[in-house]
């Protein structure tokens, strides 16, 4: 089973933990319910899950602090806090420290499955880049963690190569040498304007003003080569999670 519809339930309310469990059973998920935030951790001792769903007032830890267990051991895991109080400072304490959202109680079911849906749902990246080796080193890394890759070298093939997958993210070098990095960007806007865009270059300085120019045409950061395989995927994570987020009507603020 995809490790994505594993998901831990973790609620000292037993009744609501249990039928969230059921529910997920009924719509595919391999779900498990824990009552606390140490028995959570205990679970987590012998298998991977997708996702987290914990309550926040909880006997004994409560659930930010068990996320900020959580973030130690995995720091890519997606966190979803519930709370029968919107307004509660704890809540503010979880967005900051970096939970996917938090849902209120009673849940919206419908937004919870829709949340489900997209975690299931493939990540893909288009690597622009016209070095063939960097794009199937690059590619290799992250077909091995479960992204979907199109390699892109050549500029003139990027409608060929977004009719082939609709990209969660794109990896963009600015130092292509048949065309201009920040003239790719403006045509990838063009088709879809909330596109994710990473800018990388080797660059830094010379090519300062064309970075300066791209962010200001939201490509969401710049990183430097050689590239730095875990701020990658520290990076990509974070996207995940703020897509994610938006599911569950987090604001871009949050």
């Amino acid at each position: 089973m995809d490790p994505n519809e594993n998901v831990l339930i973790v609620d000292d309310d037993r009744r609501m933990a249990k039928t969230l469990v059921d529910i997920l059973g009924v719509k595919g998920y391999q779900a498990k319910a824990a009552y606390s935030a140490e028995e959570a951790l205990e679970v987590m001792e012998g298998q991977s899950f997708g996702c987290i769903l914990t309550d926040i007032k909880m006997p004994g830890v409560n659930g930010v602090e068990f996320y900020k267990a959580i973030k130690k051991r995995h720091p890519h895991l997606p966190v979803v806090l519930m709370t029968a109080y919107a307004t509660d400072k704890l809540v503010e304490d979880g967005l900051n420290e970096g939970v996917v959202a938090c849902m209120t109680k009673p849940l919206d079911l419908n937004m919870l499955m829709s949340f489900f849906s997209s975690l299931r749902k493939e990540r893909s990246i288009v690597i622009i880049d016209d070095d063939p080796e960097f794009c199937r080193t690059l590619g290799d890394i992250l077909e091995a963690r479960n992204y979907g890759v199109v390699k892109i070298n050549d500029p003139k093939n990027l409608k060929i190569g977004f009719e082939t997958v609709d990209p969660t993210i794109v990896l963009l070098d600015m130092n292509l040498k048949t065309a201009n990095g920040v003239e790719v960007l403006q045509e990838i806007r063009v088709n879809d304007p909330h596109q994710t865009v990473i800018l990388v270059t080797g660059y830094r300085d010379e090519m300062s003003s064309s970075i300066e120019a791209a962010l200001k045409l939201n490509a969401y950061t710049c990183l430097y080569k050689p590239l730095q395989i875990e701020q990658l995927i520290r990076v990509l994570s974070e996207v995940h999670h703020k897509d994610l987020g938006r599911v569950l009507g987090r604001t871009p603020e949050h």
